[in-house]
């Protein structure tokens, strides 16, 4: 496992032109969402299946994104497969929550859930292994503020999120008042994408984390 991962980043670091653009979010909307949701659902909704979620808003928003690079140039997927990068012991996977446009947040939670616990247990499916349009790596679960990710080839970009944390806002006539914030890092391929795309992307993102009744409806049933 780890000779593939080897192989796969030096690939990405010497062929992959990358840039980073990053942003602060407030977690409080989002984080009060999933309580409720969870609640309500009786189905554990965690900040990874937001994540997911709010993903796949960008990426619908920002189709560039949710793309392959190929020696001809930009191919657009036609569905949104986000992957979930996840540790195993000896290495690191990121199987794909396939078919992500308009999924609710409690089917993506059960989805994100499934992957992991197949992925620990060697059971994936090929297309889960191999068929991830844009990949999502999330260290909020450790003391990480921030990080910068490695594109995955063909794939053109992967955020990167580090936790949310309690941070002390200033306002513009000196009112101070404390918030939640996590950092999100995009990183992406300048032969497919620009700066201007990435911020783009992350203000889909943002508002989507934000204003989670932009993210699709819960419970809603998965697509046929």
């Amino acid at each position: 496992m780890r000779a593939a991962i080897a192989r796969r980043m030096s690939e990405s670091q010497a062929s992959v032109p990358h840039f980073y653009v990053s942003t602060e979010i407030s977690t409080l909307p989002i984080e009060l969402h999933l309580e409720r949701v969870s609640a309500e659902s009786g189905v554990p909704v965690s900040m990874t299946a937001a994540l997911v979620g709010a993903c796949a808003v960008a990426l619908s928003e920002m189709p560039s994104f949710n793309s392959v690079w190929t020696e001809e140039g930009l191919l657009l997927a036609n569905e949104i497969n986000v992957g979930v990068a996840v540790a195993l012991e000896g290495g690191l996977i990121a199987p794909a929550v396939l078919g992500c446009r308009g999924l609710g947040l409690t089917v993506i939670a059960e989805r994100v859930a499934d992957l992991v616990s197949r992925a620990r247990t060697r059971k994936l499916r090929a297309p889960e292994l191999t068929g991830a349009t844009f990949t999502l790596s999330n260290l909020g679960m450790y003391d990480v503020v921030s990080f910068s990710a490695l594109v995955t080839p063909p794939q053109v970009g992967i955020l990167a999120v580090g936790r949310s944390a309690a941070r002390a806002i200033v306002a513009a006539d000196g009112t101070v008042t404390t918030d939640r914030v996590l950092v999100a890092t995009l990183s992406a391929d300048h032969r497919a994408v620009d700066g201007a795309d990435a911020a783009r992307f992350l203000g889909f993102l943002k508002d989507a984390l934000e204003h989670p009744d932009l993210l699709s409806i819960d419970n809603a049933e998965e697509p046929s």
